[in-house]
């Protein structure tokens, strides 16, 4: 097995937010990897990898799989049902030490994939649990997998220089590698992760469905509700993928979430104050004792939000001492819906220090900041 320090070839077969992101990360930990990415777009080359190239961050853009025959390691970055057709080509062209991993959120049915095609010897699932709203090569960045936990979920026959290489490498790319049971990781995703965009989804829809045509729903939804739906604005392609991967671990959990919606209505029905007092109070000890430090399945913000006089000029200001701070702002807006929020005007940082520098530069100028818990 070759050290990490050498020139090692690594592989992308699909190349969106996060496997971009990870092609930027390791173009930083070694500028003499050699990275090469796979286009399927025969007559009509995708303009990512272009850029990509452009941007240095590929050294190839290649239409045969060929191409990967000496690769050290490939992520398989596609979703999760592609991914499979891909290995099937795999296995009659790459070396036996090449390291095969990919990044989906559902690991059981790429390992059960792995199992019927006798590859478990140079394979190990991983899941980096990060992403954005935002997808494609255009939104990745090397910060992305910066502090977030990265699922590893090697096989009984994975060798464990093939693992101690790989956690090694997840390590440098600035993430927390943890080494889990494929079935063990696919139950907690679809609790933490799957169900909620599901739920997310369907309470978008309903609002939808809901509205009237002069839309005042839409127009009044803000605080409280853009924050717990957020994650419906998700790449539908790859939920459908997931979900579909993933169908009895989620119905499993969806049921029992239906259950627990209809002892709400129960309660509601039934005037029984105790039991809606019991499920505010244990839901807001349990979500306040969720560790903050680090991203998780449902992407954390670093945003703040700031009381301002409603005057000309009172964003640009801001905006200008945090440029000329080189503090850069990722989104900035007013909240006109303010029922669940304080500060009328929201910042969303890229990371955790530009959101601290931003809080203590903030506050030396006297604004008055309020931090999402």
């Amino acid at each position: 097995m070759k050290d990490l320090e050498t020139d090692f070839k690594i592989g992308f077969i699909g190349f969106g937010l996060i496997g971009g992101s990870i092609a930027r990360a390791l173009r930083k930990i070694n500028i003499e990897y050699y990275l090469i990415a796979y286009d399927y777009h025969k007559d009509n080359p995708s303009t990512d990898l272009k850029a990509a190239l452009d941007d240095g961050v590929l050294n190839e853009v290649s239409h045969s799989l060929n191409d990967f025959h000496d690769c050290d390691i490939i992520f398989l970055c596609a979703p999760v049902l592609k991914n499979i057709e891909y290995l099937k080509e795999l296995k009659l062209i790459v070396n036996p030490t090449c390291i095969i991993t990919d990044v989906g959120s559902v690991k059981s049915n790429i390992h059960t994939a792995v199992s019927e095609l006798n590859m478990e010897s140079q394979f190990v699932g991983g899941h980096p649990m990060t992403g954005s709203e935002k997808t494609g090569y255009l939104n990745s960045y090397a910060l992305l997998l910066e502090n977030a936990y990265y699922i590893l979920t090697p096989t009984k026959q994975t060798p464990k220089d093939m693992i101690d290489l790989l956690q090694s490498l997840v390590k440098k790319m600035g993430s927390i590698p943890i080494i889990l049971d494929a079935y063990e990781h696919d139950e907690i995703t679809a609790a933490i992760s799957h169900l909620p965009h599901i739920i997310a989804a369907q309470l978008v829809n309903l609002v939808r469905d809901s509205d009237d045509e002069t839309e005042k729903m839409r127009t009044l939804a803000a605080g409280g509700f853009k924050d717990i739906t957020r994650i419906a604005s998700s790449s539908p392609i790859m939920w459908q993928n997931i979900c579909l991967t993933n169908a009895n671990v989620i119905i499993q959990l969806l049921d029992r979430y239906i259950l627990s919606l209809k002892a709400a209505s129960d309660a509601l029905a039934q005037n029984d104050g105790d039991f809606l007092y019991k499920m505010f109070d244990t839901a807001g000890e349990y979500r306040n004792a969720i560790p903050n430090k680090s991203t998780g399945m449902i992407i954390k913000l670093f945003e703040i939000y700031l009381d301002i006089r409603d005057e000309a000029g009172a964003i640009a200001t801001i905006a200008t001492l945090l440029a000329s701070n080189q503090i850069s702002i990722k989104n900035i807006g007013i909240i006109h819906n303010r029922e669940f929020e304080e500060g009328v005007l929201k910042i969303e940082f890229y990371d955790e220090q530009a959101k601290m520098q931003a809080v203590e530069l903030l506050g030396r100028y006297n604004y008055r900041i309020h931090e999402r818990k």
